[in-house]
């Protein structure tokens, strides 16, 4: 693949459930057709997460589950819809102290990705100790990104927020000095990981 390939993932919270439809998307952000729909249960101790054809949920492409009751260091593996392995990713606790730093390998794709700017991620963990900029960031609607690269500096993913009603994640996949991609099922999972583990 020489080209980037573009997902858009768009998210519907409720209180019970996180909903997110993943669609195929063009340079412009612009979405294509739905690839997968995700139905995520909201507070559970053991993450699991299934992707299916679409809104009827009938039929599951892929999904992840956690090893672990979900911690600062679990980690998940994605799986097809035969069980098959497709990857696994877990979050770095100790790094993640200060920024959010996640490990993912897929497809012989090593990587670690991180937020992208390390002034958003220190002003959301301790803004709230300072009564006037914890109330300056009750105000904000973060728009944290992350990038996935490799052990040459390749990035091989970036995950960006966008927020609107919805909160939108515009995904970028990119091959690595090899020419390997990651599975864009992996992407999409690793995605609405980073969405959900982030708000706990």
């Amino acid at each position: 693949m020489s080209q980037p390939m573009q997902l858009l993932v768009r998210q519907k919270v409720t209180m019970v459930v996180n909903q997110y439809w993943i669609s195929s998307a063009d340079a412009a952000g612009v979405p294509g057709p739905l690839l997968a729909f995700a139905h995520q249960k909201r507070m559970k101790l053991k993450e699991e997460v299934n992707f299916f054809t679409d809104e009827s949920k009938r039929e599951v492409l892929f999904g992840f589950k956690s090893r672990q009751v979900i911690d600062m260091a679990a980690t998940s593996d994605v799986f097809d819809a035969d069980r098959t392995p497709i990857g696994v990713f877990r979050k770095d606790a100790v790094k993640s102290l200060l920024n959010s730093t996640w490990h993912i390998d897929a497809g012989g794709i090593q990587a670690t990705g991180r937020e992208r700017s390390e002034n958003v991620a220190i002003a959301r963990r301790f803004g709230g100790f300072l009564p006037v900029v914890g109330s300056i960031m009750e105000a904000i609607p973060w728009q944290f990104h992350f990038d996935f690269t490799d052990a040459q500096g390749a990035s091989v993913l970036s995950v960006d927020r966008e927020r609107k009603v919805r909160d939108h994640y515009r995904v970028t996949i990119r091959p690595d000095g090899q020419g390997r991609v990651l599975d864009w099922r992996f992407a999409a999972a690793i995605t609405v990981a980073l969405d959900a583990f982030q708000g706990r």
